[in-house]
């Protein structure tokens, strides 16, 4: 099968998606992993020279391949997933874990590191070089190289385990929101639903030969059920089913509760055995902050400032819904949809009505001009081979029309593929014997599938979105580092990996700019200057609100991973309470489950770190300072390219390749402030 398997592909070869059957994984797996093996092996000879060329390079080229392998099989899991293919993936998984963890502990190749380290010419090696050995140094530490006998083999085992229970939390919580829908044959119960939402919700029906409406869990019918849907029996009943996915509450088949207690007891086991504190001492090794305690102060200083905000918001809210509304007794489930009625009563405009402008054709034509012009790059839409035929192609290039790397758009929701936005990897920009590889990253949203003949209707929270993911996608491909130990990705602190994606968010409120992404549905005319003045008006409605919310589970996520003993899922959901009491101004029902469906917690890698969230919306805000400081001095409006090359240079081009702090310090000139966050966020005192 080696000939025709596509996963086997050369790496500078772009992936033949459409060809890659789920019977390809373990073949492939099976067969690059017995490379890497004898790489790594050759790699930690002490006979070879300590230099780059005999040891690193060499062990890069075999790892890449199963690494990139690996990336697409993991990937087509989670958007066009199916039994078959979860079989397969999941049969893998073991053997990739096991040999993660086994180079992690290999201290032959450890030792041939240090001795790069301390080779005599090491000094005069580049610095990115330099970064690259360093760093895995450290990651051998945090790999437990150093750890022996009993201790050893154990910590190989809480590897392997939270693979595994990781993987499950994220298949629990798909299949529990792909198992529940309900069908509602009165449409008089969906009145306030928008058309396009009860278009789709209609297919969704037809596709399962049924009459009338086919609501469900994922967000683009959720969120506009609760936010307009006038039946308030209907929005409780969504409330109820999302607030309990893959809980005791529901299919005990999907139950999440003994992989969070199992989740947190192997990371809690992990930290002590590698001689930390608690999970978050351990985690906090590779981040920009340094001790839980920072973290912990950081938020709590954020929540006195913003619960004033907060309070003052829902304040508001329960009078207007008094008022106006009729509803003396605001229940969770009222919570949006009285949001949108004030939103659309104090700035005239509903989200319905500017999602009209917003259609995603333009939206995409928009964004792409933005990036060509604060960049230097050009952005050309191209034919390639995908996992689904929604999905679309992008050709980044230079301005002399040179690849830079590749782009695939996969933005709709549907069956078999996980909620929410994110961006990953196939391959690294890398430069190997003069020839230079480019990256190739994949986009991920779930915006509603139009029906057919039809543009995509995007609010302007679905733009904000689609740029903060394109921040993502651009620290990828706009890189300048030829090592891929150094990639953005693989080695950028996490606390600041979102610095890129929030940046890009400022944009999406800039007059010049939704110039750009607005055209009619019907007429095509731009967005009018009096619907941008409202929207304006209404960027930091209810921000208190918001702001607590993330403060909310960012304090919960470190309190949860700093404790000496880890807790049963009764104390998760105690300690819960107890940070909703401290910092929170809303308070869901006692039978809510928020923790069951926190994958970003549980199985996308921010256990310990939710709150990178805000700590890079510090460096954010204050980056993009920088543009509107250049845009009063220039009056060329916020897409300023000369500070948008020094951004590219000193942020996105540099990847890994020095700290985030440097970096920061590099573009900004000075350290990072909180006073453009607070100020963007309206949680200023006026004068």
């Amino acid at each position: 099968m080696t000939a025709s398997n596509p996963l086997l592909a050369p790496v500078a070869d772009l992936i033949d998606y459409a060809a890659v059957r789920p019977e390809h994984i373990a073949p492939a797996v099976d067969e690059l992993l017995e490379l890497a093996r004898k790489a790594v092996d050759h790699a930690a000879d002490p006979a070879l020279p300590a230099s780059w060329e005999a040891v690193v390079e060499p062990l890069d080229s075999a790892s890449e391949r199963l690494w990139r392998a690996w990336s697409v099989a993991g990937h087509l899991n989670a958007v066009v997933n199916t039994p078959e293919l979860r079989q397969a993936y999941n049969a893998a998984l073991p053997r990739i874990t096991e040999f993660s963890t086994w180079v992690g502990l290999h201290e032959g190749l450890y030792r041939q590191y240090r001795r790069l380290h301390e080779a005599p010419g090491y000094a005069a090696w580049p610095a990115v070089r330099r970064r690259v050995v360093d760093l895995a140094l450290r990651d051998f530490r945090l790999s437990g190289v150093e750890l022996q006998g009993a201790d050893r083999e154990r910590y190989a085992e809480i590897s392997e385990r939270q693979a595994q229970t990781s993987q499950k939390f994220s298949e629990n919580t798909l299949d529990a929101v792909d198992a529940w829908s309900l069908l509602i044959e009165d449409a008089d119960r969906l009145e306030g639903l928008p058309a396009d939402v009860l278009a789709s919700a209609r297919e969704t029906a037809q596709a399962q030969d049924k009459s009338g409406h086919m609501l469900t869990l994922k967000m683009p019918c959720y969120i506009p059920v609760m936010q307009y849907a006038r039946d308030r029996a209907l929005r409780e009943k969504l409330y109820r089913a999302y607030g309990t996915i893959a809980s005791e509450q529901g299919d005990p088949q999907y139950d999440n509760s003994p992989l969070i207690e199992e989740l947190l007891a192997l990371r809690s086991e992990e930290a002590r055995l590698l001689g930390y504190r608690d999970f978050a001492d351990l985690s906090l090794q590779t981040r920009m902050a340094r001790s839980s305690e920072e973290v912990i102060r950081f938020l709590r200083d954020l929540a006195r400032r913003a619960k004033p905000y907060a309070q003052r918001d829902l304040a508001q809210l329960r009078e207007y819904a008094a008022r106006e509304l009729g509803m003396d007794d605001l229940q969770p489930w009222d919570i949006p949809y009285a949001c949108e009625r004030l939103r659309e009563s104090r700035y005239a405009y509903s989200e319905d009505e500017l999602k009209q402008y917003f259609t995603e054709p333009r939206v995409l034509a928009g964004l792409f001009e933005v990036i060509e012009s604060l960049f230097g790059v050009r952005l050309r839409e191209t034919e390639v081979s995908a996992w689904h035929p929604d999905v679309r192609g992008v050709r980044v290039e230079n301005t002399s029309g040179d690849l830079v790397g590749h782009l695939y758009l996969d933005l709709y929701a549907r069956a078999g593929k996980q909620g929410g936005a994110w961006v990953d990897g196939e391959r690294n920009r890398r430069k190997v014997a003069g020839r230079l590889q480019t990256p190739v990253a994949y986009l991920n949203c779930n915006y509603a599938k139009p029906a057919a003949g039809n543009p995509a209707l995007l609010t302007h929270d679905d733009v904000i979105t689609l740029f903060h993911e394109t921040g993502h996608a651009l620290h990828a491909l706009l890189s300048e580092v030829d090592e891929p130990g150094a990639a953005a990705f693989a080695s950028v602190e996490w606390d600041a990996i979102e610095l890129p994606s929030q940046f890009m968010e400022n944009f999406c409120w800039e007059w010049p700019v939704l110039q750009k992404l607005s055209a009619h549905v019907g007429d095509g005319r731009g967005l009018p200057r009096a619907l941008y003045d409202k929207l304006l008006a209404a960027r930091n409605f209810q921000s208190g609100m918001q702001t607590v919310r993330q403060v909310e589970f960012a304090l919960f996520d470190m309190l949860m991973h700093a404790r000496d003993q880890a807790p049963t899922t009764p104390q998760v959901l105690d300690l819960l309470e107890q940070v909703r009491a401290e910092v929170a101004v809303l308070f869901p029902p006692a039978w809510h489950r928020m923790p069951h469906n926190f994958s970003h917690l549980f199985a996308g890698g921010y256990g310990a770190g939710y709150y990178s969230y805000k700590w890079a919306e510090v460096l954010s805000a204050d980056a993009y300072a920088a543009f509107e400081e250049a845009a009063q001095t220039s009056g060329q409006g916020p897409l300023d390219a000369q500070t948008g090359q020094r951004f590219r240079r000193e942020i996105l081009a540099v990847g890994g390749a020095r700290p985030a702090a440097e970096s920061f310090q590099a573009f900004r000139g000075r350290q990072p402030s909180i006073d453009a966050l607070l100020r963007h966020s309206g949680m200023v005192v006026q004068a």
